[in-house]
């Protein structure tokens, strides 16, 4: 040991000098370097739920505008025969997602309207029980179709493809109905117009009839007239006939 020099041993110990001790970082900068990390995740989270956010008020907005708007329950993507409070919760939970004034999408307020109609229409009584009897009419043509029974697996527990097929025959029973009713309306509309035009006509012809009336009561002083001028003529004309001529004789 007495052999190692001083110089030798100096070098050795600057160099320990030189390197940084962990312990000399102050703790406050890995506590500002801890928040500032915290706070771009908050950020990254926070854009990637606004993006999910967005990403479904876009889907659901695109899935009502797709759905047949005869059916109710379609545009509200809710089973037939829910109760009234689940049409409420479900529509007040699909309104906010999707308003105008909290999407960026031009489509929301035209889904944003047919959503509000769906909604008004399970709420109408009358409008919801012709819904259900052509919801109801469409399975039993459905199951007629497929030869099956109320006891039937398929119906008795419905998978999606049976729900994918009768919900097509959904739209053809509601697009008959209305196709239909049209049908009755125009012909209504005929039956009235000629109605109408029956009624016009008889009309027509009862003032004809009062026009006449009043001008043979305007022409009554004249008829009068020359009725006595016509008469005084002709008890002249047999008053002067009534003389009777001598016979010569001889």
């Amino acid at each position: 040991m007495s052999d190692v020099k001083e110089e030798d041993v100096k070098p050795i110990k600057a160099e320990e000098d030189a390197k940084p001790a962990l312990s000399s970082l102050p703790e406050k900068d890995l506590k500002k370097l801890e928040a500032e990390q915290a706070k771009e995740d908050a950020s990254l989270l926070a854009n990637l739920d606004q993006e999910a956010k967005e990403f479904d008020k876009d889907s659901e907005i695109s899935r009502i505008l797709s759905a047949f708007r005869a059916n109710a329950y379609d545009v509200l993507d809710l089973q037939p025969g829910v109760p009234d409070e689940d049409i409420r919760k479900t529509y007040r939970k699909k309104s906010l997602l999707i308003h105008p004034d909290k999407s960026s999408n031009p489509r929301a307020p035209d889904a944003f309207d047919r959503l509000a109609l769906a909604y008004q229409s399970l709420l109408d009584e009358k409008k919801r029980a012709t819904l259900d009897e052509a919801i109801a009419d469409a399975r039993m043509l459905l199951m007629r179709d497929l030869k099956l029974t109320v006891d039937s697996e398929e119906v008795k527990d419905p998978d999606t493809v049976f729900m994918g097929k009768w919900k097509d025959k959904i739209k053809w029973v509601l697009a008959d109905n209305e196709a239909r009713r049209q049908r009755q309306m125009k012909a209504q509309m005929q039956e009235e117009g000629r109605e109408r035009r029956k009624e016009e006509e008889e009309t027509a012809e009862r003032k004809r009839k009062r026009e006449a009336e009043v001008e043979w009561e305007k022409s009554r002083d004249g008829r009068i007239g020359s009725w006595r001028e016509f008469s005084s003529g002709a008890k002249k004309t047999k008053k002067e006939g009534g003389k009777k001529k001598m016979k010569t004789l001889g």
